[in-house]
């Protein structure tokens, strides 16, 4: 596949492989996890690792191996670890733990349902949600259908970005002052908080992915 000058530029500014093993996988190793913890409950109580080693009867050098997950600790040193910072033993295998989670929808399976602004006939199928998650980011993947009693509404307007992938059918949709003819295999992708819809119905019934992701609220 060629790229074109633009593309090329877009992609040498990208950072993340999405074939590779990423070094933050490398908290699922439990030295890894447990380091991370033992430098956070350190850093929460302004201790020094000076200070930690003389209440731990450690080394600095080893104190500094545990926390950068390069060795991995006996329950002594834990214990020991766990008492001169007041936490529970089990508090520095939190991250460890953390259940990591994944939604398998299958198909017909969404949950259909009526989103804030949705229009008379546009059919929206919820494929899946995880709420509360460590990225920081909520995203809501929809299967939407338009069919000839559908209405055009070019004048969504929500926070976050959102992505659409056409499946079937023919829609020319609105985002900000332009207009763009979505045919099947097509990809728009832009920031929702500009008006945004269905302009024109060319094609039905037509179909759509549209993935929309936000920041995560507390």
């Amino acid at each position: 596949m060629k790229l074109k000058n633009n593309d090329k530029e877009m992609a040498t500014n990208l950072t993340q492989d999405p074939h590779s093993v990423r070094s933050g996988d490398r908290e699922k190793v439990l030295e890894v996890a447990i380091g991370r913890e033992v430098r956070a409950f350190r850093k929460q109580q302004n201790t020094t690792v000076a200070e930690l080693a003389q209440l731990t009867g450690l080394s600095i050098g080893m104190l500094s191996k545990i926390e950068n997950g390069n060795t991995s600790p006996s329950l002594t040193t834990l214990q020991s670890l766990a008492d001169a910072l007041s936490v529970p033993l089990t508090s520095f295998f939190r991250q460890f733990e953390e259940r990591r989670e994944a939604v398998h929808t299958r198909a017909g399976e969404g949950v259909e349902l009526e989103r804030e602004g949705t229009r008379a006939n546009h059919q929206y199928n919820l494929l899946g949600h995880i709420g509360a998650n460590g990225s920081g980011v909520i995203v809501e993947p929809y299967l939407i259908t338009l069919t000839v009693e559908s209405d055009v509404f070019p004048t969504f307007q929500h926070g976050g970005i959102e992505t659409i992938y056409m499946l079937e059918g023919e829609v020319d949709y609105r985002h900000g002052d332009k207009i763009y003819p979505l045919k099947p295999g097509d990809t728009l992708f832009f920031d929702a908080d500009a008006p945004h819809g269905p302009e024109r119905l060319v094609n039905l019934p037509a179909r759509y992915i549209s993935v929309i992701s936000y920041p995560q609220t507390n």
